[in-house]
């Protein structure tokens, strides 16, 4: 399924100036995420952290999660902290198993699934062809690449849900449905998880899934490229201690929200906000 070189990571490098607060510069860290507004919150805490606590330089590289994954198992990218196990992610992980290694989680009660606003009457997606009309018959979905799309496109199939199809799309398209459906008080499906800042925006609730196509419970990972530990163990141990709750993961998404926002200054703040538990993280 995957090839090497599937990306030319060079061209895609997102590089936020580098300002060494604590030491020289040890060497260049590359963490690599998918634009989820979880994703963005924590890869760039793990910069902020390495780069003003630890001395390192560290590339920010936003790509589709496949590219994602293969990058970690190439050795293109040193790791990310934004895999969703054991199910959205899980074939990309069954696949490079043995490649990659897992840290374990860095946030639990993450879940997916089909999101509508709590207006809407219908409680499971049993309901959802017998109302295609009220949906427009569609669900607005986000990049084709992420494994929600590819368990959305099999609850079509589970619940033979033949009056609605799947539109590919992104985030910010999935929130601006949310946000135009909500404004109209009009009824709208999108894929959905949490945590995510729409859930503090807009009343929302999640379709039952009675068949479990979009499995229970999930919990964010932390996934590095084999040797880091040996290649840079500083940055492997901060990223080994690395685990926040959904409520300060919503901190610095709700900041991230905010107009002119930029997603390295929120991660700085949180930082110093919060410096037991960044030293937590640190081992000091």
């Amino acid at each position: 399924m995957f090839k090497k070189g599937l990306i030319v990571f060079s061209m895609l490098a997102v590089l936020v100036a580098f300002s060494p607060a604590k030491a020289q510069a040890k060497g260049t860290v590359t963490l690599t995420y998918v634009e989820w507004d979880c994703a963005v919150a924590s890869t760039y805490l793990a910069q902020a952290i390495l780069q003003e606590e630890l001395g390192y330089r560290v590339e920010v590289l936003p790509v589709g999660a496949a590219a994602m994954w293969q990058a970690i198992a190439t050795g293109d990218a040193d790791g990310m902290v934004t895999a969703w196990l054991p199910v959205t992610h899980s074939t990309y992980y069954e696949q490079l198993e043995g490649q990659v290694e897992n840290l374990g989680p860095l946030a639990h009660g993450a879940k997916i699934g089909l999101v509508v606003p709590e207006y809407v009457t219908i409680s499971s997606i049993e309901e959802m062809n017998a109302n295609a009309d009220k949906f427009n018959g569609r669900i607005v979905g986000i990049d084709p690449g992420a494994g929600i799309m590819g368990l959305t496109e099999k609850v079509l199939e589970e619940y033979n849900l033949s009056n609605i199809e799947l539109v590919e799309g992104s985030g910010a398209t999935m929130a601006a449905a949310l946000q135009d459906a909500v404004n109209n008080n009009q009824w709208v499906a999108v894929t959905g998880w949490s945590p995510h800042w729409k859930f503090g925006r807009w009343d929302l609730k999640y379709l039952e899934d009675p068949k479990g196509v979009y499995g229970e419970e999930e919990y964010i990972a932390t996934i590095v490229r084999a040797g880091l530990k040996d290649d840079m163990p500083e940055v492997y141990a901060f990223l080994d201690n690395f685990y926040w709750t959904q409520e300060q993961m919503a901190e610095v998404m709700v900041m991230n929200q905010e107009r002119g926002s930029d997603p390295y200054e929120s991660a700085k703040k949180f930082m110093n906000d919060n410096p037991d538990l960044v030293n937590e993280w640190l081992g000091r």
